[in-house]
C-alpha cells in the first residue's frame, strides 16, 4: 500500500507550557502572608502584656512601633526644635497608646497610635510656644475664647462683649478675662525694642525702674524703732553710744556716769529684751 505523497503526516501533540505566574502577584502574596504573621504576633504580644502584664512583651511592642513614632516626629520636625526631643515626645505617646490599646476590639493598633502620638507632639509645641509657663487648662481655655470670639464677630458683625463670650462657652465672665490676660503671655516683647515708632527712641529697658536701697533702709529703721520702744531711755542711749558712735564700755560709762560693769549689764539686758520682742508672739489657743 503506497502512501499518498500529498497527505500530511499526523503531527505529535505539543506540550503546552504552564502560564508564568506574574512576579508582582508572588511578591504581593508573600507580603500579605508576612503582614498576617506580623499581625498575629502583635496580637499575641498585646494579649501577653494586657493579660499577664509581661514587660518583655511591652518592650517588644515598643521596638516594633518605634519607627512609626520616629516618622511622626520627623513629620512635625521644625528647624529650631531638636529632632531627638521630638522623638522622645513621640515615644511617650507610643507608650500611652500601648497602655490604652484594647486588642479585643478588633481594630488596628495604628488607628490609636497615630492620633495619640500626634496629640503628644502638638501639646509639646503648644506648651513650648508660650513665652511664659501657663497651665495647660488655661491655654486650652484661651484658645476656646479666641475661637469663640472670632465666630461671634462673624455672626454679630461687631466685637462681642465679655458676657456674650462667656454665655457662648458656658463659663463665667471672670474666666473669659483670665483667659484674655493669659493670652498676653504667648509672646514676650523685647526690652531692647524702641519705646515708640522711632527707631532712635530709647529702649524700653531704660524706662524701667531700678531697685531703691533706701526702701529697705527705711523699713529696717521703722522695725528697729518699734522694737526700741520696749527699752528704757538709758538702755536706748547705751545702745546708741555702743553701736552708732562705736564707743567702748569704759567711754560709755564715763559719758553716762556709771561703771563699766553696769554698762555691760545694761547692754546684755537691752539686747535680750530686743531679741525677745523680735520673736513672733504666740496666739493663745
Amino acid at each position: 500500500m503506497t502512501s499518498n505523497p500529498l497527505s500530511t503526516p499526523a503531527s505529535a501533540p505539543r506540550a503546552v507550557a504552564p502560564a508564568p505566574v506574574a512576579p508582582h502577584r508572588d511578591v504581593r502574596s508573600r507580603r500579605a502572608a508576612a503582614d498576617h504573621d506580623r499581625t498575629l504576633r502583635e496580637r499575641e504580644l498585646f494579649a501577653r502584656y494586657r493579660g499577664r502584664g509581661e514587660l518583655a512583651a511591652r518592650d517588644e511592642l515598643v521596638g516594633r512601633f518605634l519607627p512609626l513614632a520616629r516618622r511622626l516626629a520627623q513629620r512635625y520636625h521644625r528647624g529650631a526644635e531638636p529632632l531627638d526631643d521630638l522623638v522622645q515626645v513621640a515615644s511617650m505617646g507610643l507608650l500611652k497608646a500601648i497602655d490604652r490599646f484594647d486588642p479585643d476590639r478588633g481594630t488596628a493598633f495604628s488607628s490609636l497610635a497615630v492620633p495619640t502620638i500626634a496629640g503628644e507632639l502638638k501639646r509639646h509645641f503648644r506648651d513650648k510656644s508660650w513665652a511664659l509657663r501657663v497651665p495647660r487648662a488655661l491655654q486650652e481655655l484661651t484658645q476656646r475664647v479666641d475661637h469663640t470670639t472670632n465666630r461671634l464677630i462673624d455672626e454679630l458683625g461687631r466685637t462681642p462683649t465679655v458676657a456674650e463670650v462667656a454665655g457662648a462657652l458656658g463659663i463665667t465672665p471672670e474666666q473669659v478675662l483670665e483667659a484674655r490676660e493669659a493670652a498676653t503671655a504667648y509672646r514676650a516683647e523685647s526690652l531692647d525694642r524702641p519705646c515708640g515708632e522711632d527707631q532712635d527712641a530709647a529702649p524700653v529697658v531704660d524706662t524701667l525702674g531700678a531697685d531703691e536701697p533706701g526702701y529697705l533702709q527705711a523699713e529696717q529703721s521703722a522695725t528697729l524703732e518699734a522694737m526700741m520702744s520696749v527699752l528704757s531711755d538709758r538702755e536706748r542711749e547705751v545702745l546708741r553710744l555702743r553701736f552708732a558712735e562705736d564707743l567702748t564700755q569704759s567711754e560709755i560709762g564715763h559719758r553716762v556716769g556709771v561703771s563699766q560693769m553696769h554698762v555691760s549689764r545694761l547692754l546684755r539686758r537691752a539686747v535680750a529684751r530686743l531679741r525677745e520682742s523680735a520673736q513672733p508672739s504666740e496666739t493663745p489657743a
